[in-house]
C-alpha cells in the first residue's frame, strides 16, 4: 500500500468512524473475518467492514466511501452461496469496503397489513412474524429464511423460494441511492411514501416511522410482487425458463440490482396466509411420472399448488447425515435463533480456525450429529429404500380432492410410483429435510477434505416445456464427482444442482464443461441467486449494471463484469465466448 492510499485510508476510517461510532468500524483481520468470507465461496480483505445502526448512518458511512473513490460492498446476512456479498481477491479499485446492514432490522406493516416497509436488515424470519398477527405471510415463507436472510438481498437478487404461485421477489416500489457518473451520491424515493425532499431528513423520518397512512401512495400503477407469474408459470409450452436471474421481466431499480445499488426500503405486498392446505408426499423410480403430474396440474386445475419440493435419493441421503445437527436446531431451537448461533460459529472458526484447519466448527458439529437420534418419519424412510426421486407437494383446501384423484393416478402403489398424505409433524420434517440439503454439501466439503476438491453449485432454470429434466452426466464427468445432489422447485422448473468434486479435480473446467451441456438444453442460470463471482452475468444482465451503477463503483466485478471505474477494464469471457 502507499503512502497516499494509507494517508488516504486513515482519513476515510476516521469519518467512518464519526459516521457510525467507533465500535461499529471493524478492521482487523479477525473481526472482519465472518463479513469477508462467503457462506460457500469467496472471501478477500477490506479496509473495513461498517455496521450503521442508522438510515442516517448508512448514508453518511455511503457518502464517505463515494467520496473516497473506494469500492463498496452492501452485505446484509451473508447467506449467500455465489460470493455476490463477499469480496472476491484483492483487485477492487481504491480499496474496499464492506458496510453490513443487519443492524438496520426494523420493519413496518403499513396498508392494514396488505403491504410491508422493510429496512436492508430486514430478516425473513421477522417479518414473517410481524405478519402472522394479521393472517398474512411475505413471498417467501421456507428455505433461506431460516439462516436469518433479508428481504431486501432477496429482492436485490431475484430470489424465488419454494411457492410456485409467486415467482422471484419483485417491487417497482424502493427508495435508494445512486452514485452519478460524477462521483456524486443521488437519493431516489421510489417508495410512494411523502418524506420531504432532503436526504437526511427523509431518512431520519423513515427511521423513526414518522409518517401516517394519507402520506402513502396506493400507488396502484407500481406492482410489489410479480403480479403475472401465476400466468407465466402455467405456460408449460414455452421454451423459455420461468425464472431466472438475467430476466428483464424482472430487472427494475432495486429489483435484480446486485449490489449495485445502495437500496434503504423497500415496500412489498403481503398474502393472505391460507390455513387449511395439505402436503403429499411422492415417490417414483419413474420421473415422466412427475412430469405428467407438473403438467397437468398447471395446465388444468384452477388453482395452483402452494409448493412442490423435489429431492433425490443421493441429495436426500447427503442430507440425512450431514444435514442432520441443522435439522435438529431447527426444529428444536426454531428458527430466530440461527442468526446469532450462525455468527457464534463464524467467530469461533475465526478464533480456532486457523489452529486447526479450516471447518473445525463443522467438523465438530457432524461429529457431534451421531449422538442424534434418527429424525426422520418412517414412511420417509421406506420411500428412500424404494424410490430415487421424492416430491413434497403442498396444495390449498380447495385442491385437495383433485390432487389426491390425479395422484391415485400416476402414483398408484406398487414398485414404480406410490404416495401418501402426510400429517402435519411428516408435512414440516419433509420440508424441513428438503431444506437442510443446500448446507449438507458444505458440511460435506468441511468433513472430507482429503477427498473432495470443492463443491461446483448451479442453480439452473430449465425451459418451461422441459420433459426429460433429469441430466444424465457424461461419463468423464461424472467420475470426477464423489456425490451429485440435485433438489429444487420442481413445478417452476428450477433446480439446485451441488457437485461435490473429486480431489484433484479443476472446478472451474468442470463448472464450464457442465455450462455447456446447459447450453445445449437452452437453460438459464443462476435461476434464482445473484450471479455472485460464480457465474458470468448475460449480456442483458450486465447492461442493467452499467445502467444503474455507471461509475462501477458499487461491487465491481460482480458477475465477471470489468471491476474498473466507469467499466474500463475488460470482462472476462463469458460461456459462450462473448463478453457481457
Amino acid at each position: 500500500m502507499t503512502t497516499s492510499a494509507t494517508t488516504r485510508d486513515r482519513k476515510l476510517l476516521g469519518e467512518l468512524r464519526g459516521a457510525v461510532g467507533g465500535r461499529h468500524v471493524l478492521t482487523s483481520a479477525r473481526a472482519t473475518a465472518r463479513f469477508r468470507k462467503g457462506y460457500r465461496t469467496g472471501e478477500g480483505p477490506a479496509i473495513a467492514v461498517v455496521r450503521p445502526g442508522s438510515l442516517v448512518e448508512l448514508w453518511r458511512a455511503v457518502q464517505a466511501c463515494v467520496a473516497a473513490d473506494v469500492s463498496i460492498i452492501m452485505q446484509a446476512s451473508n447467506t449467500g452461496l455465489t460470493g455476490g456479498s463477499t469480496p472476491d481477491g484483492d483487485d477492487y479499485p481504491g480499496g474496499l469496503v464492506i458496510i453490513s446492514t443487519t443492524r438496520l432490522s426494523a420493519l413496518k406493516v403499513i396498508r392494514g397489513g396488505e403491504q410491508v416497509l422493510c429496512l436492508p436488515g430486514t430478516t425473513l424470519y421477522a417479518l414473517e412474524a410481524a405478519l402472522r398477527p394479521y393472517g398474512r405471510e411475505p413471498h417467501s415463507v421456507i428455505g433461506s429464511s431460516c439462516l436469518g436472510a433479508s428481504v431486501v438481498g432477496g429482492v436485490c437478487n431475484n430470489s424465488g423460494g419454494s411457492l410456485i404461485r409467486r415467482g422471484p421477489a419483485y417491487t417497482q416500489l424502493a427508495l435508494y441511492a445512486q452514485v452519478q457518473p460524477d462521483g456524486s451520491l443521488r437519493l431516489v424515493n421510489h417508495l410512494g411514501i411523502a418524506l420531504g425532499d432532503a436526504p437526511e431528513a427523509m431518512l431520519a423520518r423513515l427511521d423513526g416511522g414518522q409518517f401516517t397512512e394519507a402520506d402513502i401512495d396506493p400507488a396502484g400503477d407500481k406492482w410489489a410482487h410479480d403480479h403475472s407469474y401465476a400466468a407465466h408459470v402455467r405456460d408449460i409450452d414455452s421454451d423459455v425458463p420461468a425464472r431466472f436471474n438475467a430476466d428483464p421481466r424482472c430487472l427494475f431499480e432495486a429489483a435484480g440490482s446486485a449490489g449495485k445499488l445502495i437500496v434503504f426500503a423497500v415496500r412489498l405486498d403481503t398474502f393472505a396466509r391460507e390455513e387449511e392446505t395439505s402436503t403429499f408426499y411422492i415417490g417414483t423410480s419413474r420421473p415422466d411420472r412427475l412430469t405428467a403430474l407438473r403438467r397437468t396440474m398447471l395446465r388444468d386445475f384452477d388453482t395452483l399448488p402452494i409448493a412442490g419440493e423435489y429431492m433425490h435419493a443421493e441429495a436426500f441421503d447427503v442430507a440425512d447425515r450431514y444435514g442432520r445437527d441443522m435439522f435438529f436446531a431447527i426444529e428444536r431451537l426454531g428458527t430466530d435463533r440461527l442468526p446469532a448461533l450462525f455468527a457464534a460459529k463464524s467467530r469461533f472458526d475465526g478464533l480456532f480456525g486457523s489452529l486447526f484447519g479450516g471447518g473445525l466448527s463443522d467438523r465438530l458439529m457432524q461429529w457431534s450429529s451421531r449422538f442424534i437420534p434418527d429424525h426422520l418419519p418412517p414412511r420417509m424412510r421406506e420411500y428412500r429404500a424404494r424410490f430415487d426421486h421424492h416430491l413434497i407437494l403442498k396444495v390449498p383446501r380447495e385442491q385437495v380432492d383433485a390432487a389426491r384423484a390425479l395422484l391415485g393416478e400416476l402414483f398408484p402403489g406398487g414398485g414404480e410410483a406410490d404416495h401418501f398424505e402426510c400429517t402435519a409433524q411428516e408435512a414440516a420434517k419433509a420440508f424441513l429435510h428438503r431444506f437442510v440439503a443446500a448446507g449438507a454439501a458444505v458440511r460435506y466439503r468441511a468433513v472430507h477434505r482429503d477427498t473432495v476438491e470443492d463443491i461446483v453449485a448451479l442453480d439452473v432454470a430449465l425451459p418451461r416445456n422441459t420433459r426429460d429434466w433429469v441430466e444424465q452426466l457424461p461419463a468423464e464427468l461424472a467420475a470426477r464427482t464423489v456425490h451429485t445432489l440435485y433438489y429444487g422447485h420442481f413445478f417452476c422448473q428450477v433446480f439446485h444442482q451441488d457437485y461435490i468434486v473429486t480431489k484433484g479435480t479443476d472446478p472451474l473446467a468442470f463448472e464450464h464443461a457442465l455450462w455447456a451441456l446447459l447450453d445445449a438444453r437452452g437453460a438459464q442460470y443462476p435461476a434464482e441467486h445473484n450471479v455472485g463471482h460464480l457465474y458470468v452475468a448475460r449480456p442483458e444482465l450486465a447492461r442493467f449494471y452499467r445502467e444503474i451503477d455507471p461509475r462501477n463503483q458499487l461491487n465491481p466485478g460482480i458477475g465477471h463484469t470489468p471491476r474498473g471505474r466507469d467499466w474500463n477494464d475488460h470482462a472476462c469471457a463469458g460461456p459462450h465466448g462473448e463478453h457481457p
